[in-house]
């Protein structure tokens, strides 16, 4: 059966401002030291499973001269623009519906635009697992994380202990919202979670069925749109029809409602690269533990991350700090506090000064 990889580009990822804006969000940035973009490393990292003709990016509509200025491979019929922030559960829909009127079924990689991952034939290994489960029946199929510390700012899967008919995967229990440190300590040494990666494997067809159970009234517009693929009324329909849905995830909206859900464990070196911290995992760090970018002078600093832009910082006697400079903003954060970055849009929206956000 064919194989597609359907790629989310659609987030603001506001937890890395001010690098990260509305007009180019943090999947379209550099963040490691060979230059390339978080989402050229994501379709890269795929080229040897999935050809690019059969490669989709699903991102907002604004976003579309970003996507081809950085994936000119990409054709531009694959493209698919989103006339609204509705989650992932219309984005992943638009994207079954394209690929069911052009394929008639496919299998599709479904993963976010901005991780990263160490160990890339580890993590083709459990792709090409995946589909392998994912090629019977309905079964949908969710890629975990092994946990290697008590994380709380990620979901995580219960599995069960034993083995289903496809080596490696196991059944999913239930799906669990980000927990507090008790609970993620407690999840973390039970052996029984996964960290919720936000990446699946399933047939077209059979995201499609569930869809129709689960969001019936989602499944009536994606109708609408699967008529009008490959049709001069694409475009049209998807203007109309998509901004008319439900924000909702797929998490939410069919994975923990669905039969037939199944995981397997991945243990390829992954990291979401989810707030400013993620720095100082993906990149070296000196002698001090300092993650440093840019013209830098460091005094007695310790275990900080600083981004600098085109003026020098310098630091001094500071310790368990981030520092990210740009052309108009100044971000001074301390790293328990990462997860509130998304505060300062809040109050800059609040202040109408969208020039920043």
């Amino acid at each position: 059966m064919k194989i597609t990889a359907v790629i989310m580009a659609g987030g603001r990822g506001e937890r890395f401002w001010p690098r990260s804006r509305n007009s180019f969000p943090k999947q379209f940035l550099s963040l490691t030291s060979d230059g390339e973009t978080m989402i050229q490393k994501t379709v890269g990292r795929l080229e040897s499973l999935v050809s690019l003709e059969d490669t989709f990016i699903v991102t907002n509509a604004n976003y579309a001269d970003l996507v081809r200025e950085q994936l000119p491979e990409i054709p531009e019929e694959n493209i698919l623009l989103e006339p609204a922030a509705r989650n992932t559960a219309p984005c992943i829909g638009l994207a079954a519906s394209v690929i069911r009127k052009r394929y008639g079924d496919a299998v599709m990689l479904v993963l976010p635009s901005d991780h990263l991952i160490k160990f890339n034939q580890m993590f083709i290994d459990t792709l090409r697992s995946a589909i392998g489960a994912a090629e019977e029946g309905c079964n949908l199929v969710t890629i975990g994380i092994t946990p290697t510390y008590p994380e709380t700012g990620y979901g995580y899967i219960q599995f069960s202990a034993d083995e289903t008919a496809y080596p490696g995967i196991y059944g999913v229990q239930r799906f669990v919202e980000k927990p507090n440190i008790e609970l993620a300590k407690e999840y973390c040494n039970s052996g029984e979670y996964l960290w919720n990666s936000g990446m699946f494997v399933w047939k077209a067809s059979s995201i499609d069925k569930k869809l129709r159970k689960h969001l019936p009234d989602m499944a009536e517009g994606l109708d609408r749109i699967y008529d009008s693929v490959q049709t001069d009324a694409f475009e049209s329909t998807v203007s109309s029809v998509f901004p008319k849905f439900r924000s909702e995830s797929i998490d939410f909206g069919v994975m923990e409602k669905a039969s037939d859900v199944f995981t397997i464990p991945g243990n390829f070196g992954w990291d979401d690269v989810g707030s400013w911290l993620a720095l100082e995992r993906i990149n070296k760090t000196n002698e001090f533990g300092n993650m440093v970018q840019g013209d830098v002078i460091s005094v007695n600093t310790k275990n900080t991350i600083v981004c600098g832009n085109k003026k020098l910082i310098a630091t001094v006697g500071i310790e368990d700090l981030i520092v990210v400079d740009t052309d108009d903003a100044l971000l001074i954060c301390s790293k328990d506090s990462t997860q509130d970055v998304k505060k300062v849009i809040e109050n800059l929206k609040i202040c109408n000064r969208n020039e920043f956000v």
